[in-house]
């Protein structure tokens, strides 16, 4: 794949996944496809359940003026708070140039940034650490671990992320959702979800006092050992966060297109 390609896979495995995330926590909720931008909205309090994303390839100045002011005007006709994610790669060299002032001018204030990152990476050998058991999330219990480590790990309230995951049947029939226990106890989590023929990484997160000891990297290894075992798929992709970049090379991923993610300005 050229690193365009793997850029534009890795936008489409955002509206994929997330329209299946967003319609198991709501039903009804906001799943449009527009001219430009993909919608996946569920209103609820955890915040990457609201989402947008930027869908032209190629994307000159203007266009993305006109994209970032209707992409501001939907965040505000919502409840809660939430995120546009912009593959930068997918802007041509001008839109790239006056994004920051664009989204400025649109009401929108830079969050964080991301990376897209894929690879033909799978199978990988079932991983072992000293410290660690793992468990597949199968039960209400284990799945609002898996919501509260995210919300530690993210640094939302404990509310945001059982508002977004307890009580999913997806979570636990059809992610490949993993828990590291050291002694007993979550520390770390992962899941990974088919999606056209890849397996997406989603949702990993450690406790803020267990990191920087490689649960992280181990329970990614864990869901994708388990998914690939599954399905059979080989592919694999996932968005990293500032702290996951430089974990997810050493299981086989490699970066395409940067991500910049922005909120509604106060």
């Amino acid at each position: 794949m050229s690193d365009l390609a793997e850029s534009v896979e890795s936008m489409e495995q955002l509206a994929l996944v997330w329209r299946s995330m967003v319609l198991d926590r709501d039903a009804d909720a906001d799943v449009r496809d527009l001219p430009g931008i993909a919608v996946r909205w569920a209103d609820c309090r955890f915040a990457f359940w609201n989402a947008l994303t930027l869908t032209d390839v190629g994307a000159d100045a203007r266009l993305l003026d006109e994209r970032l002011a209707e992409a501001a005007k939907i965040m505000r006709s919502k409840q809660q708070p939430g995120f546009l994610w912009v593959f930068e790669d997918l802007l041509d060299e001008t839109a790239r140039a006056t994004l920051e002032t664009s989204a400025e001018q649109a009401g929108l204030q830079y969050a964080f940034p991301g990376t897209g990152m894929a690879g033909d990476l799978l199978p990988v050998p079932d991983p072992v650490h000293p410290d660690l058991t793992f468990v597949r999330v199968s039960t209400d219990e284990q799945l609002r671990a898996y919501a509260d480590l995210n919300s530690r790990g993210y640094g939302f309230p404990l509310e945001a992320g059982r508002d977004g995951l307890v009580g999913s049947a997806l979570w636990k029939d059809e992610v490949h959702a993993y828990l590291a226990l050291r002694d007993g106890v979550p520390v770390a989590c992962a899941g990974a979800i088919p999606a056209d023929g890849r397996l997406f990484v989603v949702l990993v997160a450690t406790d803020p006092q267990w990191q920087r000891r490689g649960y992280g990297e181990a329970v990614t290894r864990k869901a994708l050992h388990e998914g690939a075992r599954a399905t059979g798929l080989t592919r694999a992709t996932l968005h990293a966060t500032v702290a996951g970049a430089p974990v997810y090379p050493r299981i086989g991923f490699r970066p395409n297109s940067r991500i910049a993610f922005y909120g509604l300005r106060d």
